[in-house]
């Protein structure tokens, strides 16, 4: 299998786990219920990503965490969405590596420096 192959297979299986999780859910990653909770859905889908890379970060890469990538693959899609929903910018207009407002408005200015994850060796 070529690369071109193993890309549309990962698209694949994210995609199924995305429409069957939003069917088991009933959207609630977009249209939140707020019962216990006052937050938009991009903030809620923030907390998720910080979630799972929380995860990674304490557990490490490894066999165990394997579907948290996964999940937070369609995490970052749904961020996407909630942000084209907010600025009522479709995704489909943007044309290759093009930076749109709708994505890159806010600077990037990370919280915390990041720390070392578990099983990772970046070095040259």
């Amino acid at each position: 299998m070529n690369t071109r192959d193993k890309i549309i297979s990962k698209c694949s299986e994210v995609r199924e786990l995305l429409l069957s999780k939003n069917e088991s859910y009933g959207d609630a990653a977009l249209q939140p219920l707020n019962i216990f909770s006052s937050a938009n859905a991009e903030y809620g889908l923030r907390q998720r990503i910080d979630d799972k890379l929380k995860r990674i970060q304490n557990v490490g890469l490894n066999d165990s965490t394997e579907d948290t990538l996964i999940d937070l693959a369609g995490y970052l899609i749904l961020l996407m969405i909630s942000r084209d929903d907010k600025q009522n910018n479709d995704i489909q207009r943007h044309k290759g590596y093009q930076r749109s407002q709708s994505y890159y408005s806010e600077p990037i200015t990370p919280k915390n420096k990041g720390g070392k994850v578990k099983g990772t060796d970046f070095t040259d």
